[in-house]
């Protein structure tokens, strides 16, 4: 492989070095270029993960992480690193201190985060592939907010060595296209097997997922629903949690926040780095989560894991919206945001807590902005999932 300069312009604001790494001549990516968040190891790079305290406590990685060496191996050239959050801990994609990327979709619009400048890259076509990572949701909600389609993998399918750790039990590699053909092929780089034969799914909307979005952009989604039933049957409706999910949402917010103080703790005592508003204060409220916490959190993840577990079986497919609304404005204060923040986390927390993959599809819109549909699986079905998407365009 060979590295070299790349000066080109970032008109999305979604780059945070531009360089080239050619991918191998042969493979199923071959002829196609990808970026990497800025939290994963590139060899003889800085890892940055979105803060520039961050960024200069470290030294440039000795190693390329697994997670990028795959796409590589698979032909794909990378053609830089992209912006991230700070430490990844933010959904919305505005950084303090490097600025918004560009969501084409909705210029007045954030992107999403904390995938935020690989999802520009790919909506921009400044690039066919954006590799993220998803936590608590950041690469299903940005591939909602910019209308291209995105995955959260499987729990533990992926290899996450040499990236930055948020709250391992929740880390995920993802990825973004703007084509559903070459959103199952990433998946086929990471040797997931892609196959659509003799699985006929059993279809289930979430009604209570679905009060949370916004009813017109809920009606927007008519057109899928209705392909998704032509191709695989009638959906049938259920109610997903018996409390409210504002419950499940507290469950991820503590258990999450409580990993992520873990992780950070000593870097961030030691440091005292500069976080940009909205950042901050959830280190802070992370920072307070007692033990008793954490360890009652526990015992709620796994019965909801155990439900919805149980729920999907082997052959179930969970359609929730992927956002309650379009993507919030950039001049949003930060209480419009952390509002909007916690709803969405409501619907973003089902995948996470019982470790399920979930893709999101670019099939609604509401104010003028992308909204997206999700699917979520059994574990493990990511292959699947990819495969549906894939045969709903006909790709």
């Amino acid at each position: 492989m060979t590295v070299s300069d790349n000066t080109a312009i970032d008109p999305a604001n979604a780059f945070v070095s531009r360089f080239t790494i050619e991918g191998a001549t042969t493979g199923p990516l071959h002829g196609t270029d990808f970026v990497a968040k800025d939290l994963y190891d590139i060899a003889g790079h800085i890892t940055g993960c979105g803060n520039p305290d961050w960024a200069r406590t470290h030294e440039p990685a000795d190693l390329t992480a697994p997670a990028v060496a795959a796409l590589l191996n698979a032909g794909a050239t990378l053609i830089g690193k992209t912006h991230t959050d700070e430490l990844a801990y933010s959904l919305m994609g505005a950084n303090a201190h490097y600025g918004t990327p560009l969501n084409t979709a909705a210029p007045a619009r954030v992107p999403g985060g904390s995938s935020s400048g690989s999802v520009s890259a790919v909506a921009a076509n400044l690039t066919e592939i954006g590799l993220g990572s998803d936590t608590g949701g950041s690469v299903r909600l940005p591939a909602s907010f910019c209308g291209v389609y995105g995955i959260r993998t499987t729990h533990g399918l992926i290899d996450l060595s040499d990236a930055m750790p948020l709250a391992p039990s929740f880390d995920t590699v993802g990825w973004f296209t703007r084509d559903a053909g070459l959103f199952a092929k990433v998946g086929t780089a990471y040797g997931i097997e892609v196959t659509s034969g003799g699985r006929r799914p059993r279809l289930m909307i979430a009604d209570d997922a679905m009060a949370l979005c916004d009813p017109a952009g809920v009606s927007t989604f008519d057109e899928a629903l209705t392909r998704l039933s032509d191709a695989y049957g009638p959906a049938t409706n259920v109610t997903l949690c018996p409390t409210s999910m504002e419950d499940w949402g507290d469950v991820f917010r503590i258990h999450q926040g409580a990993e992520i103080w873990q992780v950070h703790r000593d870097w961030i005592t030691k440091t005292q780095p500069q976080f940009g508003p909205g950042v901050k204060e959830r280190f802070v409220m992370a920072s307070t989560i007692t033990p008793g916490m954490f360890e009652q959190s526990k015992i709620d993840r796994a019965e909801i894991t155990n439900l919805v577990t149980d729920l999907l079986g082997d052959d179930g497919i969970l359609i929730v919206p992927t956002s309650p609304d379009a993507a919030p404005l950039i001049s949003d204060d930060n209480e419009t945001l952390n509002i909007f923040r916690t709803k969405a986390l409501q619907l973003l927390c089902i995948a996470g807590l019982a470790k399920l993959p979930q893709i999101n599809l670019p099939v609604g819109s509401i104010k003028g902005a992308p909204l997206g549909l999700s699917l979520i699986g059994p574990a493990n079905s990511d292959g699947w999932l990819l495969s549906i998407a894939r045969d709903l365009t006909g790709a």
